[in-house]
This record gives C-alpha cells, structure tokens and sequence, in this order.
C-alpha cells in the first residue's frame, strides 16, 4: 500500500513543481507591463523607446543641453592702415548651444576715398573654434565702403551642442585690413570714369 502512494506522491510533487514554475513565468511575464503602468502613472516616466532608465537619462541630458547658456563676448578692431571705425554693436550675449543666434558690427570708412576692407575672424579659447560656426558673415567677402559710408554688418553663428561643459565664455573677434589690392583697383577704375575737365 505505501509503496502505491509514493508514485502517486512523486507524480503530484512533479505537478506542483510545474505548477510553480509556470506561476513564475507569468508573474514575471506580467511584470513588464506593471512596471510601464507604476512608471508612467505613479512616476510620470514614459518609457518610449526603451528602459524607463535610459528615457529618463535622455530626457535629463536634453533639459541639460537646453538649459544651458554660453557667453559670447564681441570685439572688433583696424588694421592701422585702415582709417574706418569698427567695432561691435553689442560687447557680450547670452546663447544656448545648438540654436541659431545674430550679432550685429558697426563700420565707417572715415577716410576721404573709397576703400575695400578684408576681416579676419579669430575664436577664443582656440578649442572653442571647432564648436562655433558661422552661417553667414561680413568676413566671408571684401567689404567696399565709399568716403564717410556706414554699414550695419551682421553675423549669425551657432555654437555647437558638444561643446565641452567647461568652456562657459568665447570671445569672436574681427580685425579689418585694408585690401591694397581691391583698393587700387578700384580707384584706378573710378580715376578712369571720371570726367576730364577741359583744358
């Protein structure tokens, strides 16, 4: 008789254990989607597009970028050949990383002729210029100015998102030359033009 119960034993303990086992599995099965509830309902994570770990890691490092503000300082000055006034419209701005921004350079040919000038930018600290770009800039062509002529010239330029955490201030800065060979030519041109008076 005992030895009739202990199959019927084994064959029950063997239908707990699966019984167990397979409890196991959809309880744990079940979990990922109580964890996407307890997330987005008790915690406000939504977890779009993977862990709500890694989506809060996300979103935590684009509030970062966005928050964050550079100074940008401005400084202009002429080459001693060049008789024109220019200089910055503002000295400093405030700029997030990764957005489109526009300062604004003033010019005057004080001289008594016209003049073609040439800037040349530079970017301070220097590992800043690989993180500042210019989208449009008075620099990228000869600017001509006739005698006593003032021009409002602008620059837009975005700083790079990846620009490394402990550089908080650049410093854009424009030095105007005199374009020797631009100007010659043009007054040569301009003496040609001109009107002879009569003997």
């Amino acid at each position: 008789m005992s030895e009739a119960r202990a199959p019927a034993k084994r064959g029950a303990g063997w239908l707990k254990l699966v019984g167990v086992a397979l409890a196991a599995f959809a309880f744990t099965f079940s979990l990922v989607p109580l964890y996407r509830i307890a997330c987005e309902k008790v915690f406000g994570i939504r977890l779009e597009g993977g862990t709500g770990q890694a989506r809060a890691g996300v979103v935590a490092t684009a509030d970062a970028r966005k928050a964050r503000t550079v100074t940008v300082q401005f400084d202009g000055g002429v080459n001693s050949k060049l008789p024109w006034a220019f200089e910055p419209e503002q000295l400093t701005m405030q700029v997030v990383p990764g957005e489109l921004n526009e300062a604004m350079y003033f010019a005057r040919n004080d001289g008594d002729r016209v003049i073609v000038g040439s800037a040349t930018p530079s970017v301070a600290p220097a590992r800043a210029s690989g993180y500042f770009t210019k989208t449009e800039c008075f620099c990228f062509t000869a600017q001509t100015l006739q005698p006593g002529e003032k021009r409002d010239m602008p620059v837009r330029f975005i700083v790079d998102r990846d620009l490394p955490a402990d550089v908080k201030t650049i410093t854009l800065s424009y030095t105007f030359f005199k374009n020797e060979d631009l100007t010659a030519r043009l007054g040569a041109a301009q003496a040609a033009n001109a009107p002879h008076s009569a003997p």
